[in-house]
């Protein structure tokens, strides 16, 4: 007997982040969404009840990240839990942009908070997650579970060719050295040429001291303090990092400008980049991404800048941001989302849905 024929009904739950996302998911898949009540009581605690059995059923919760991160990582980790409680068989999260993906490296006196979110996921009772874009691929390391890392370069690139006319006449641009992998995999695709902004703005240093870089001792110091070892040597001379005045490496003049990144959050950073392209020559200007998340005031920053287009996906609602601002179009990435949902419950391969994407996307 095939076990795939034997294999449970899978449900669809959503949490209040994207409820039009997860409509679009479930009519691909030919489902309904199942009856869970998600809401906050009066002291502002999360609230779940699930209105159906799910005992021995593959349940999939789709939830993303908003403005409301934190509400969003409650609601998903309470009806993950309320699941498992349930005897659910498995849980597996559809998580478009997970959040805090930017606080996966090591700062200064903080914290990976990437790797404190995956956790709590896994103990909530996610058994699978599927994510699309992380800030760092090197992330799904921090999950006790499965994690398949989608991407949406694929609807970008069939944006381009389809929407962005004379785009043969384009450039593909990476905002900083550090995006320099991911243009270089949408050029080769595109047969396009890249080209990179490099340095920074100068920028007004404080002088406050936090004690963060404070110096080795001197040798006087050294002999006052008896403490210390006598045979330590002194350290090296520190030398200060600086990068050089803003320019970009790689010809723009004459061109399209296809400015490609994973995320836009800080809109002041891509204005700032857009102006510096139209300055170099470039006459058209367009910024891809895959999290829209637009914070603050994007829309009038976008809207009085020199950018032509701003695409983002829909793996975050910005319905509010597109009607303030014409500039921001929008390229559904749902199909994608309900066949992997579709490959893992048929238990398929996944590997489809990432041909012809190299690791630097």
């Amino acid at each position: 007997m095939d076990s795939r024929a034997a294999r449970p009904p899978a449900i669809l739950f959503t949490g209040n982040s994207h409820p039009e996302l997860a409509r679009l998911i479930a009519e691909k898949l030919g489902v309904r969404i199942g009856g869970a009540k998600i809401h906050q009581a009066v002291n502002r605690e999360t609230l779940v009840d699930i209105d159906e059995s799910i005992r021995g059923k593959d349940v999939y919760i789709i939830q993303t990240g908003t403005k409301n991160v934190n509400n969003d990582i409650m609601e998903m980790l309470i009806l993950a839990y309320a699941c498992k409680t349930s005897s659910a068989r498995s849980i597996v999260g559809v998580v478009p942009y997970l959040p805090y993906s930017k606080q996966s490296t090591m700062r200064k006196r903080g914290c990976i908070v990437a790797k404190l979110l995956a956790d709590m996921m896994c103990k909530a009772g996610f058994t699978h997650i599927i994510t699309m874009d992380l800030h760092q691929k090197e992330s799904q390391g921090f999950f006790n579970c499965p994690v398949d890392n989608l991407r949406a370069s694929n609807f970008l690139i069939q944006y381009i060719k389809e929407s962005i006319p004379d785009y043969r006449n384009a450039v593909i641009v990476a905002r900083n050295p550090g995006g320099v992998k991911r243009a270089s995999s949408y050029a080769e695709r595109l047969h396009l040429n890249i080209a990179v902004i490099h340095g920074e703005e100068k920028i007004a240093e404080s002088d406050t001291v936090d004690g963060r870089n404070s110096p080795p001792p001197t040798n006087v110091q050294r002999k006052r303090n008896t403490s210390l070892s006598t045979g330590l040597e002194l350290l090296p001379a520190m030398h200060k990092k600086e990068k050089p005045p803003i320019s970009v490496v790689g010809d723009v003049n004459g061109h399209i400008a296809i400015l490609v990144d994973d995320m836009i959050d800080d809109v002041e950073a891509f204005v700032s980049a857009a102006q510096i392209l139209q300055d170099r020559g470039a006459y058209k200007i367009y910024i891809l991404a895959t999290h829209g998340l637009l914070s603050a005031g994007a829309p009038r920053l976008i809207d009085d800048s020199v950018i032509d287009e701003v695409v983002v996906t829909n793996t975050v609602p910005h319905e509010v941001q597109k009607m303030q601002c014409h500039k921001i179009k929008t390229v559904d990435i749902s199909s994608m989302l309900s066949e992997a949902i579709r490959r893992i419950q048929n238990q398929e391969s996944m590997s489809h849905l990432f041909h012809d994407i190299s690791c630097q996307d």
